[in-house]
């Protein structure tokens, strides 16, 4: 969707006779149904008005096209202005810009972010450099027009009020500074942007570029399927074993089947180590190779930036970023504009989307909506907050209303926890979710150790992390975050041990669990779900505690700040026992996610000493011998019976 579109020299007369933001405001509203805020009216008038100043140089062609405000389909980003005609060599070339007002921006440690000044005050944002660049990516890998015609496709930023740009072109953004270079202030500046553009627009199109590029199809290109196939071959962390193989096969199938004929739904359970992301990266994989249209899709942003981490790198994760995005941008998604939806983690998703869960209807229903095929992978035992609504039927009920046809499947081998199915069974029985055949943990099949000291357990996650970078500390949401604003705070504290941690650095993103030094910081539920390590250590807080071998939940306990069990209270005084109920089971499935991101071992330390006792008491060490006397007593009121 373009708002505003014609050549230079009309553009020119509409920026130097009439007021241009008004025009461009205008166009906004009848292409787009709304108007926009007061301040991007500003920007329009002083940014274009910069860029007519540009542009009024008779080496640049009247005839080239200009665009403004063109929207990427499949996306909410919008690139500010577009130029369209030939280079030197005669190529087809759109050459982006993208326009800011600002005066000056602060080097920060994170890769392709600044930090300027807005309405509000400082914040971190993108490089211009980075988004202009970034941009030209999504056309490059998924416009086919780009795609098949070779399109040239130079990006740049211009920093009209921007006089000292030190920090912008500092050596640590020059990646992204050499491939779409950065223009400020002052006439000189200006002058090597006009020499930039008459490099790549050396002659007019009048705008057809543009056109067909608009009316392109979105759809991988043949470079991105190359570079996935490239990243995918020979990881040995993405090798299908098993029912994995059989689930797999059979998504793709129906997927094959949907493109040309009715809607498919697929859901697939499965419990934490069964592969549910192996399969789901794999299937993303092969549906780009096919060149569909297919987007991996989760609730958090965790896993997405890891798994993207994992497949690209942090230096051009942006090159595959378009493949992932979250649950809550669909909701104004025509039908069937994708081909497929890989749902990662489906248990996560809410009923509204939205900063203030004020959008949209229900996620499952927009996804199955917005979709030809939809594949969801899910673990209810999973759904760790208030808002959580997937379940396997709730999915199958809407798939059924949106006409599409329902296959169910489950993946049953577990390959995190060492391949130990005991341990989960006993996990279950031990926090009272479910009675199973397994009350005592024998050690010698899962490394699980209760600790009455945490900072021994701090010491030993720090000595398993060494090797490898893979052994985390995580714990229950029981402490505020007060370093989030106050650095030199701490924030898990157990004084009586006179231990304090502080929780994972906002500076990470989601990449806390793979980040260097992040071991010396405590991730939480929203940090650490959908990805694991080989060691997890566990601070169990208050929330959950054991009295007479009962299994006692207390969501009271959380923190304030914990948005996980947000509407709990109103939700008591309407319904008590349907809210002590489903924050009961939040509490409990909390932990034993917590305590099930360990392939190879999970540690423990229980802030309440009777919990540690209890938890201790149903294992026994690998040099011992089972004895009936060893085993507790089972909870006399497990949750669901």
């Amino acid at each position: 969707m373009i708002v505003y579109h014609s050549t230079k020299s009309d553009f020119l007369t509409t920026a130097f006779t009439r007021d241009i933001e008004a025009v461009i405001l205008s166009a906004f509203r009848a292409r787009l149904g709304h108007g926009v805020a007061a301040s991007e009216v500003r920007s329009w008038k002083e940014s274009l008005l910069a860029m007519a100043k540009v542009l009024n140089d008779e080496a640049i062609p009247g005839e080239c096209g200009v665009a403004v405000e063109y929207g990427i389909p499949q996306t909410s980003k919008r690139i500010d202005l577009l130029l369209s005609g030939r280079d030197e060599a005669g190529r087809a070339s759109l050459l982006i810009v993208e326009l800011k007002q600002w005066e000056h921006a602060k080097r920060t440690p994170m890769d392709g972010v600044v930090r300027t000044r807005f309405a509000g005050g400082e914040a971190d944002t993108s490089h211009p450099s980075y988004q202009s660049w970034s941009y030209a990516e999504l056309l490059r890998n998924f416009n086919a027009t780009v795609d098949e015609a070779d399109v040239n496709l130079p990006p740049c930023a211009y920093l009209h009020n921007c006089v000292d740009g030190a920090d912008l072109r500092d050596e640590f953004y020059a990646y992204y500074v050499e491939r779409a270079p950065l223009f400020l202030a002052g006439d000189a500046e200006r002058d090597k942007l006009r020499a930039f553009i008459r490099r790549h627009v050396r002659t007019g199109d009048r705008g057809e570029l543009i056109y067909r590029i608009e009316q392109g199809r979105i759809r991988p290109s043949r470079r991105l399927v190359d570079a996935l196939k490239g990243m995918m071959q020979g990881r040995r962390e993405f090798v299908l074993i098993d029912d994995q193989k059989l689930v797999f096969e059979t998504a793709l199938a129906r997927a094959a089947q949907a493109q040309n004929g009715t809607k498919q739904v697929v859901i697939v359970e499965g419990g934490p180590g069964t592969g549910k992301s192996v399969v789901a990266v794999n299937l993303l994989a092969t549906l780009i190779e096919r060149r569909l249209n297919a987007r991996y899709v989760s609730k958090n942003r965790a896993p997405r930036q890891v798994i993207e981490h994992t497949l690209a790198g942090v230096l051009h994760r942006s090159k595959i970023s378009m493949l992932f995005g979250g649950s809550g941008s669909f909701y104004e998604s025509p039908k069937d504009e994708f081909d497929v939806l890989v749902v990662d983690e489906a248990h996560r998703l809410n009923e509204k989307s939205g900063l203030f869960s004020n959008l949209g209807e229900n996620q499952v229903s927009e996804i199955i909506r917005a979709s030809r095929c939809a594949i969801f992978f899910i673990d209810e035992d999973q759904r760790v907050t208030w808002k959580d609504v997937g379940s396997a039927d709730d999915i199958a009920a809407r798939a059924t209303a949106e006409g599409a046809e329902v296959t169910r499947l489950t993946l049953e081998s577990q390959f995190r926890c060492s391949g130990s199915d005991g341990y989960l069974a006993w996990l279950d029985d031990a926090l009272g979710i479910r009675r199973t055949a397994n009350p005592i943990l024998d050690t010698r099949d899962y490394d699980f150790r209760v600790y009455d000291d945490p900072h021994a357990l701090r010491r030993e996650i720090e000595r398993l992390n060494a090797p490898a970078n893979r052994a985390r500390m995580v714990a229950g949401y029981c402490w505020d975050w007060k370093s989030k604003t106050k650095p030199h705070e701490v924030d898990v504290t157990i004084p009586e041990h006179g231990f304090g941690m502080r929780w994972n650095l906002a500076s990470d993103e989601g990449l806390w669990i793979t980040a260097k030094d992040s071991v010396k910081e405590i991730g939480c539920i929203h940090t650490c779900q959908g990805l694991e390590v080989d060691y997890v250590g566990v601070i169990v807080g208050p929330d959950l505690v054991v009295r007479n071998g009962e299994v006692i939940t207390r969501p009271e306990m959380r923190s304030r700040q914990d948005q996980s069990i947000k509407g709990y209270k109103a939700e008591l005084k309407r319904d008590p026992k349907g809210a002590r109920r489903k924050a009961d089971a939040i509490v409990r499935n909390t932990y034993r996610t917590l305590m099930t991101r360990g392939m190879k071992g999970c540690y423990v330390y229980c802030a309440d000493k009777e919990t540690a006792r209890y938890l201790q008491g149903r294992t026994v060490q690998a040099n011992a011998t089972l004895q009936l006397a060893e085993v507790a007593e089972d909870p006399a009121d497990y949750r669901g019976t």
